[in-house]
């Protein structure tokens, strides 16, 4: 299996693939935080590790939601 710190452009867009709830969930998180292009991509490879803990096949909303957060926390140091 591939590294999630090595998912870049279509790699991740395929190993990370988010469903339409996820998504929404991440274009909210970026206009509201001001998330650059390239934190989103740190974000969704954190919510493909959740996923993978949760021996999910999927990125789910859960885990983008959970992934979210701890960037929050990342932020408030």
């Amino acid at each position: 299996m591939l590294s999630n710190a090595l998912l870049i452009g279509r790699e991740l867009d395929q190993h990370a693939a988010l469903d339409d709830a996820g998504k929404d969930v991440l274009k909210q998180a970026m206009a509201e935080l001001g998330l650059s292009a390239r934190a989103c991509d740190k974000v969704r490879r954190i919510a493909r590790t959740i996923a993978d803990l949760d021996a999910s096949e999927s990125v789910q909303l859960a885990h983008v939601a959970e992934a979210i957060s701890y960037r929050l926390l990342d932020r408030e140091r």
